[in-house]
C-alpha cells in the first residue's frame, strides 16, 4: 500500500518529515498553477503523479486536504485522509465562505500573503518555530494567493463514505466540524502534524492496518 501525501498551502514537503508510518509514503511535489485555473482542474493535473496500478491512500494536509479531496473524486483511493483540513466547503469557516463572495481577493497583492511571523505562530500553534517560519519563508506568494482564493471560494458539497478526518480541538483556522467521520486530537493545534507527529503516525497507522484487514 502506497500512501501519497499532499501538503498544505504554501508549505511544502517537510511537515512530513516527523511522521513514523508504517508504509510506503511518497509526497507530492504542488506543480504552478495556470491563471485562472480551478481547483478541480489542478487537482487532475497534479493527480498525474499517483500511480494508479497499484492500491494506494490519499494524506491531505490543509488546503492539501480540499485538493485530495478532489483528487478522491477522480480517483479511487482505499482510503483519503484529511489532516487539519475539511472536506465539504460547510466545514471551512464561515468568515473564509463570506470572503469569497465578497470577491476583495483580488484585489489583495500578492506580497501581503506573506504573513507576519507573529500572527502565523498564533494562527498555526506551532511549537517548532523554526519549521514553520523557513517554510514561510520559501512559499510562492502567487501560489499562496491562488490557494487562498480557490479554499475560500471552494464548491465541494459531496461527501464521500472514504474519507477519515483527523483534527485538532483546538484548530483555529479549520476547527473539528461537521459529520464527517472524524479523529479529534485534544489540543491539537493546525500545526499538530508536525507537533503531535506521533500520535498523528499513531492514527493513520491503526486506520490502514485496520483498512488492510478488510482487503
Amino acid at each position: 500500500m502506497k500512501l501519497y501525501g499532499i501538503s498544505g498551502l504554501g508549505a511544502d514537503k517537510r511537515v512530513f518529515d516527523s511522521l513514523i508510518l508504517n508504509y510506503e509514503f511518497i509526497p507530492i511535489d504542488w506543480i504552478t498553477p495556470y491563471k485562472n485555473e480551478s481547483i478541480k482542474d489542478y487537482s487532475k493535473r497534479l493527480s498525474s503523479a499517483i500511480d494508479t496500478k497499484k492500491e494506494f491512500c490519499l494524506i491531505g494536509v490543509s488546503f492539501g486536504g480540499l485538493i485530495a479531496t478532489e483528487i478522491n473524486q477522480i480517483l479511487c483511493p482505499k482510503i483519503t485522509i484529511l489532516i487539519s483540513s475539511a472536506h465539504t466547503k460547510s466545514e471551512l469557516r464561515t468568515i473564509f465562505r463570506w470572503f469569497g463572495k465578497t470577491k476583495l481577493i483580488k484585489l489583495i497583492p500578492s506580497f501581503l500573503f506573506d504573513p507576519p511571523r507573529s500572527i502565523a505562530k498564533y494562527l498555526f500553534g506551532a511549537k517548532n518555530n523554526k519549521l514553520l517560519y523557513n517554510i514561510l519563508d520559501d512559499t510562492d506568494l502567487n501560489f499562496a494567493k491562488w490557494a487562498v482564493t480557490e479554499l475560500i471560494n471552494w464548491k465541494n458539497i459531496t461527501q464521500q463514505e472514504n474519507v477519515f478526518k483527523i483534527n485538532g480541538t483546538s484548530d483555529k483556522l479549520i476547527p473539528p466540524k461537521g459529520n464527517t467521520e472524524m479523529e479529534l486530537v485534544d489540543k491539537g493545534e493546525h500545526f499538530m502534524i508536525v507537533d503531535r507527529a506521533n500520535e498523528i503516525s499513531k492514527i493513520i497507522n491503526d486506520k490502514i492496518n485496520v483498512l488492510q484487514h478488510y482487503i
